[in-house]
Formats: structure tokens, C-alpha cells, sequence
């Protein structure tokens, strides 16, 4: 395969009155590990939703791998794998059964699914758990199930819909060397969070997506550039005055003296230091101890989707009506008749 993983042009959708999505545009390349974050009613769920194939879009284009999610219908589908928040599974067979009957949706033979499922089940850590039905399962077994049942098909894009969201702090960090694996070894991967270290440990890229619109698109590291770190500074004895500090410099927001502590606000806070300690030390200041608090990831999310919210018009915050469970609609019919939504079954 060629180009982007997935290219997006306008995307929209609309309920009624409300837009869930306004205009989208994402470009994720092929082989990343892509991140999308936004609050509740943000619209990443209806726009994995559009991608799949269980929500129609109301304008623009969606492209998985070059084919279009409704005219390629088919195989835009085969090329992706699903591990969705909600525990969508048939309860009634053992799990091996049901990623069987998964692969089978998508064409592959009987002898070939059970190998498959053999192997997903084993890349997951829950081998031992084949026969068992999938309510008897753990809730972290099933979090592991539904990404072994989005690994069936070994999908080119895996789309990862909170994967870690109610699982403990271990089998979270197992989710995450598994899909880092997976990721290195060349499948793309687009992750939904609201756990914001989990998106800035592993992704590549991250778009924040709010109110149905782009807020940004760039590395962690690049978002968290936008803000301003905090350098804190204690000195051996309080001066008289605060001195002239990186005076003409407009990356320092602000300088603050209290007793014996001096607070610098300022973006690139890594690179101000050096000179500041320098500063310093030419007005004859001794320094005790310095320590520079990092912007985080979080905050900067935080204070981008604030800004939106008060930015946005009412019927835009109107939009956040529509949240994670979208309004009811017909289902999109795939090309060969079957409704598109069997295929997560």
C-alpha cells in the first residue's frame, strides 16, 4: 500500500439541528501511531463510527488506504480492525468461536480462522481463556478480547476506541507494549483516549479534536511547546530588588519574587534556564536550587478546549449534545446487501 492510512476532506455530519462533525480534515500516514482527543461530544465516535461504515456522513470524503469508507465500502472495511470502548460481543459462544465467526465476515476460511484465532488469543494473554464465554471473562480478559477479535483480520489500521478505559495500571502498561509492538512492526494505529499520558507516551501525532472541529494537529512534544513552563528558583538570600532579568526576551511571560524564591513563567523553559542561572549569577545571586515544572500535555488540552467552548457559538455548543451514544439511524447497507455492522459482531 500507498499514501496515507487515512485521508479526510470536509468530513461532516449532522443530526437535525446538530452538527456532530464540521468540516474534518486529518491526514493520519501510513505506519504512525495517530491520536485522537476531545472531551465528551467531541465527535470521535462518530467519526470512527464513519469510518467503519455504521454511520453515514453527511459531507466530504473519508479514504482508508485510498478507498472511499462508502464507495470502497468493502475494502475499507477488510483493512481495518476495530477494538470499540462498548463490549459489543455474541455472549452465547466461547471466544474462540466468536473471533472465528469474526473472520469469517471478512472471508477467511474455516482452518485458517481457527489458526488465527489461536494466535490473537496467545498475542493477548488469554489462551487459557478459548473455551470460556466472553461474560465469564475478567474485565480486563475482555478488554484483551476485543483487541484479539480487531487483530483477526490483520488489519493495516487498528483503531483503538479507549482501549485502556477501566483496566488497572498493569494491564494497562500490557496494552501498551502490545501495541507498540504492533505498531513497530508496521500497523497503523489510531488511539481515542481521555488518558492524556497514554496519548503522550505513544503516539506520534495527536489531533484535538472539540465540538466537531480540528483544534490541532502536532507531535506531543510541539503541543506543549504552546504553553508556558515555570522555572522556580530559591536563592541563598532575598535581593533588594528583582533584578532586570532576560530583559528583551520574548519568550519570559512574567518574573516574580517572593522572599527568597524567584518564579520565571516562560515558554521553552528548557532553554530560558541556562540563561537565567547566568543572569543570576553576573548580579551576584547564589542559587540553592533550581527546578523547571514542564507544561504538560494535559494542561495544554485542557486550556485548548476551554478556549473552544468559549469561542463557540450556541448552535456549536449545541453540538456536544450529541456524545458518545449518537442519535438512532438507519444503518449504511455495504455493497453486498449484508448490514455493515454484522461485520462487528
Amino acid at each position: 500500500m500507498s499514501g496515507p492510512a487515512l485521508e479526510i476532506r470536509e468530513l461532516k455530519k449532522e443530526y437535525e439541528d446538530v452538527t456532530a462533525l464540521d468540516g474534518v480534515s486529518l491526514t493520519v500516514p501510513e505506519g504512525s501511531f495517530f491520536g485522537l482527543l476531545g472531551p465528551n461530544g467531541a465527535g470521535k465516535t462518530t467519526f470512527i463510527n464513519i469510518l467503519v461504515g455504521l454511520v453515514r456522513k453527511s459531507g466530504g470524503t473519508a479514504r482508508v488506504f485510498g478507498h472511499d469508507v462508502e464507495a470502497d465500502y468493502q475494502e475499507a472495511r477488510n483493512a481495518i480492525g476495530l477494538a470499540p470502548q462498548e463490549f459489543n460481543v455474541d455472549r452465547f459462544f466461547p471466544i474462540r468461536e466468536v473471533l472465528e465467526h469474526k473472520a469469517g465476515y471478512h472471508g477467511i476460511p474455516a482452518h485458517e480462522a481457527r489458526q488465527r484465532a489461536d494466535e490473537v488469543l496467545k498475542q493477548v494473554g488469554i489462551y487459557d481463556k478459548r473455551d470460556t464465554r466472553f461474560d465469564w471473562l475478567s474485565g480486563g480478559m475482555k478488554r484483551r478480547f476485543l483487541l484479539a477479535r480487531a487483530l483477526i483480520t490483520d488489519p493495516d489500521l487498528l483503531i483503538l476506541d479507549e482501549p485502556s478505559a477501566g483496566v488497572d495500571v498493569q494491564l494497562r502498561r500490557d496494552l501498551w507494549d502490545l501495541v507498540t509492538e504492533l505498531n513497530e512492526q508496521g500497523t497503523t494505529i489510531l488511539l481515542t483516549t481521555h488518558y492524556i499520558e497514554e496519548a503522550e507516551r505513544l503516539c506520534d501525532e495527536v489531533a484535538i479534536l472539540d465540538s466537531g472541529s480540528v483544534r490541532a494537529v502536532a507531535t506531543p512534544e510541539e503541543l506543549k511547546g504552546r504553553g508556558a513552563d515555570r522555572i522556580v528558583v530559591e536563592l541563598r538570600s532575598t535581593p533588594t530588588e528583582v533584578p532586570a532579568l532576560l530583559a528583551g526576551d520574548d519568550r519570559v511571560e512574567s518574573v516574580d519574587l517572593n522572599g527568597h524564591k524567584l518564579e520565571v513563567t516562560a515558554r521553552e523553559g528548557g532553554l530560558v534556564a541556562p540563561e537565567l542561572v547566568r543572569e543570576l549569577d553576573r548580579a551576584g545571586l547564589e542559587i540553592v536550587d533550581l527546578e523547571i515544572a514542564r507544561t504538560s500535555l494535559e494542561e495544554i488540552f485542557v486550556e485548548m478546549t476551554r478556549t473552544a467552548e468559549r469561542d463557540a457559538t450556541p448552535d456549536e455548543r449545541a453540538s456536544d449534545a450529541v456524545d458518545e451514544d449518537e442519535p438512532a439511524e438507519e444503518q449504511p447497507v455495504a455493497p453486498d446487501g449484508g448490514r455493515s455492522e454484522a461485520v462487528d459482531r
